[in-house]
């Protein structure tokens, strides 16, 4: 267990499964809660009256962020019986310590939370990252899932009756140079180490799903985004470079391809289709996308025109953000996820890019008080 917690940091993972586990609630585990798509997630099913319980990674530095407004320090539940108090009651999000590389603690909470629903999530998700650590890339992604896929069967013959629904985060990185639109037919040829474990990960779901009767789902996200993104995506990248230009933090924003087009969609729209096909009848893969696509240098455009500024007068292009394989043109076909999900995003690219801009403007004014009182350097962001 983690040595301790301040007030602000969901930061000590609980070795004790709360009372509620017998609860009627249904039960959810997700790995990679602490991610973008996890966040958005854990408040959906939250929402929907869940006890979620996030497998999350040893780290020396906090990286709860994107939860810590959902986490309630079990140190905080007051009174003689603490599982009584208002503030427990409102408690059904809990952390754990484990590891896609580890077997062992994957089976272990599986076996002692018994959750109805497993949402993986977690990943080393970053393309250009993956072609300097393809074998870590491998590990945590491909084989990190049919670690999860594995436990989850074992898990199963050991608990005769009882049931759980997989999901499975798959990627439209895995069409690769397959030209768009791309659709669940599609023929996968994927151009990173990344996208390659990606596609792994995929037929090893479709394998425990054939051969041993699991309810097991591939969703095919197409680029989901949020102000969550994290900061070395893209996107994220070249809006917080937007915030912390107009506010006079930064002068330069430094890119690679501008040509690549993509088909972007808000993150919390997309986690409602990862529910959805965990609640049909019989399981199936899905793409889940805006049937839309724009290329970066169009992300510029709207991203820096909003706030009244020419990306031209500040972008730079880096050979060193060019990728060795480059996947130019990714655009999904969403139809069966309407048709049978009846899902579709509410989100469209302008409004998405607003509201990450708008984030990362407020972002960038608390990190210049900062800097006028000489606590922080305004730093040039890579």
């Amino acid at each position: 267990m983690a040595a301790g917690s301040n007030g602000n940091e969901a930061s000590a993972a609980t070795e004790v499964v709360p009372s509620s586990l017998n609860s009627p609630r249904p039960i959810a585990l997700i790995t990679g809660i602490t991610g973008q798509d996890g966040s958005y997630l854990t408040e959906f099913l939250l929402s929907k009256g869940y006890e979620v319980h996030g497998l999350i990674r040893r780290s020396s530095n906090f990286n709860t962020q994107r939860i810590n407004h959902i986490y309630i320090d079990p140190h905080k539940l007051k009174g003689p019986d603490p599982s009584s108090s208002p503030a427990a009651s409102r408690n059904r999000m809990f952390l754990h310590y484990a590891d896609l590389t580890d077997s062992s603690s994957l089976r272990r909470w599986l076996d002692t939370i018994l959750p109805d629903e497993v949402y993986n999530l977690a990943a080393q998700s970053h393309v250009a990252v993956s072609f300097e650590i393809p074998d870590y890339t491998s590990d945590v992604v491909a084989t990190g899932a049919l670690r999860l896929l594995e436990s989850v069967r074992s898990h199963l013959s050991s608990f005769p009756g009882r049931q759980i629904r997989y999901y499975q985060a798959g990627s439209s990185e895995m069409f690769g140079s397959t030209p768009p639109p791309q659709s669940e037919i599609t023929p996968f040829h994927p151009r990173s180490p990344y996208a390659v474990a990606k596609c792994a990960a995929h037929w090893y779901t479709v394998n425990y799903r054939e051969a041993y009767g699991l309810f097991a789902c591939n969703g095919i996200l197409f680029n989901h985004e949020s102000p969550r993104r994290g900061e070395n995506f893209v996107t994220r990248k070249i809006t917080r470079a937007v915030g912390r230009i107009k506010i006079g933090l930064q002068s330069k924003l430094y890119l690679g391809n501008l040509s690549a087009s993509r088909d972007w969609g808000f993150a919390g729209d997309y986690v409602e289709a990862m529910w959805l096909m965990l609640q049909q009848e019989k399981p199936d893969d899905y793409v889940v996308a805006t049937e839309d696509s724009h290329t970066v240098e169009e992300f510029l455009e709207v991203a820096f025109g909003y706030v009244g500024l020419k990306w031209r007068d500040h972008v730079v292009i880096d050979k060193r953000y060019l990728r060795p394989a480059e996947v130019d043109n990714l655009k999904g076909d969403a139809s069966k996820a309407k048709k049978v999900l009846g899902w579709k995003p509410k989100v469209g690219f302008e409004e998405l890019v607003r509201m990450m801009v708008d984030e990362d403007i407020a972002l960038a004014k608390r990190e210049k008080v900062l800097v006028d009182a000489g606590y922080m350097d305004a730093q040039q962001q890579p």
